[in-house]
């Protein structure tokens, strides 16, 4: 009876050690939470403040019957929170790169240094303004590698868009300094990255002008809608007028005409009034929302730092961090995929449609190769501008295709992503760090 039984527990044993993948039992069986941060915060705050704007049949910002002052107040409250001297609510953070751009006086003969790791907006934003995206490779911090910006400097070289890709900064302070050393632009897209800072200095205070989103996917969530930061007030003055209809407003909230300097072309992107109610409700729980997500990613990461063959992105300032996403780097690209989908099978997914656990090789356009229109310089306009424009002669060998970042297409080759829910529970993380450990054990021993 003693063999038997020692022999039952030996293989009960060893089918709790085999991966799911291969027959073994899974860790989970619940999907975790969507990766839509802000989206499980939303409460009865969120229901008064849009209530009340619908109550007061005013959704237009300048003007209306009973004006409710909700995008006013988010402006204010973010500059008091973040320590910005002026922001601007828009309709979007894609219109918000643009704008900053467009405030920046970018244009055809021009050239604005972007990240190989980016969201497709950020290219687009400018092409429209007809300058040319030149690509900037990344460091290990998932951001712009500075000294990869600094050989790429040249004559025609107006900008850099430097992004805080995944809710974490990388070395923002150093290329701060390379821009002001070489007359450059900065704008920060801390789209992904509401919330963080560097030394406790918010992100969007380092450069010209910072934007962020409000989109679904974000830290903060009003649907859509997005925010411009800019300490220069004349700077911000033109963001203003861009913003709108391309004047800024008199105290009345009408356009007004009469500043010479302001007498540009609009993209009509306001913020209404009930975007800026969700977005008000939201920003007052944005500590508590990038808090909990923060302390979940390094309570998982801690507990993962002993594991070989596991890298983990670096992040200079881990206080800074607001915590959406855990990147991964695995020895090569075949491992990843069969290491992310081991985690899958362990249970570490969301619910369909969600991509909670991922390789980055299914992260699609936040890639430079992945991007088609950039890759093929496609046009809106049938005679192909930017690209055709005689003063962009200069960017007529820039390659856009696999290849021309070696680190963007080595980590994207072998990362890996999970994204970090702001409502994950102890026996979440618990699970979470069951199933790497176990996967770890089976694949990378």
């Amino acid at each position: 009876m003693t063999d038997l039984a020692e022999t039952g527990s030996r293989i009960g044993q060893e089918r709790a050690n085999r991966l799911a993948i291969d027959g073994g039992a899974p860790v989970r069986r619940e999907p975790l939470p969507w990766e839509l941060p802000g989206v499980h915060w939303i409460g009865e705050e969120e229901r008064e403040l849009v209530d009340r704007v619908v109550r007061a049949r005013s959704p237009f910002r300048f003007y209306g019957p009973d004006p409710q002052h909700m995008v006013e107040t988010l402006e204010r409250e973010w500059c008091e929170a973040f320590g910005h001297r002026n922001a601007l609510g828009v309709s979007s953070g894609t219109a918000a790169l643009t704008i900053a751009l467009s405030a920046l006086g970018v244009g055809p003969g021009d050239e604005v240094f972007v990240p190989g790791y980016l969201w497709v907006s950020c290219l687009s934003a400018v092409v429209r303004t007809g300058a040319i995206p030149r690509l900037v490779d990344i460091d290990e911090t998932f951001c712009i590698d500075p000294e990869d910006l600094k050989r790429k400097i040249g004559p025609h070289s107006r900008a850099v868009l430097c992004v805080h890709m995944s809710g974490a900064p990388g070395r923002i302070a150093e290329i701060a300094e390379i821009c002001r050393a070489h007359g450059l632009g900065l704008v920060e897209d801390c789209a992904q990255a509401a919330g963080a800072s560097v030394g406790g200095r918010a992100v969007g205070r380092f450069g010209d002008i910072g934007i962020f989103s409000f989109q679904l996917n974000k830290n903060m969530t009003s649907g859509d809608g997005g925010m411009l930061v800019a300490e220069d007030d004349a700077l911000f003055r033109r963001i203003v007028a861009l913003h709108d209809l391309g004047y800024p407003r008199n105290e009345k909230g009408r356009l007004d005409s009469s500043d010479e300097n302001c007498q540009l072309w609009g993209m009509g992107a306001r913020m209404s009034e009930l975007a800026g109610a969700m977005a008000l409700a939201q920003m007052r729980k944005l500590p508590r929302i990038t808090g909990a997500m923060r302390a979940s990613k390094w309570r998982i990461r801690a507990q993962l730092a002993d594991l070989p063959g596991l890298d983990f992105r670096h992040i200079p300032d881990p206080a800074g961090d607001t915590g959406p996403f855990l990147l991964m780097l695995l020895p090569d690209a075949a491992l990843a995929r069969r290491f992310v989908e081991a985690l899958r099978a362990e249970g570490i997914a969301g619910p369909p449609g969600s991509l909670a656990c991922i390789t980055m090789q299914e992260w699609g356009m936040h890639w430079y190769f992945n991007v088609p229109s950039l890759v093929q310089r496609r046009s809106n306009s049938r005679d192909g501008f930017p690209w055709t424009h005689p003063a962009n002669a200069f960017a007529k060998d820039y390659d856009y295709g696999m290849g021309a970042l070696p680190r963007c297409d080595e980590f994207q080759a072998r990362g890996a992503l999970l994204a970090i829910g702001s409502t994950l529970t102890e026996a979440d993380e618990s699970d979470i760090v069951t199933a790497f450990r176990k996967v770890a054990n089976g694949l990378l021993r």
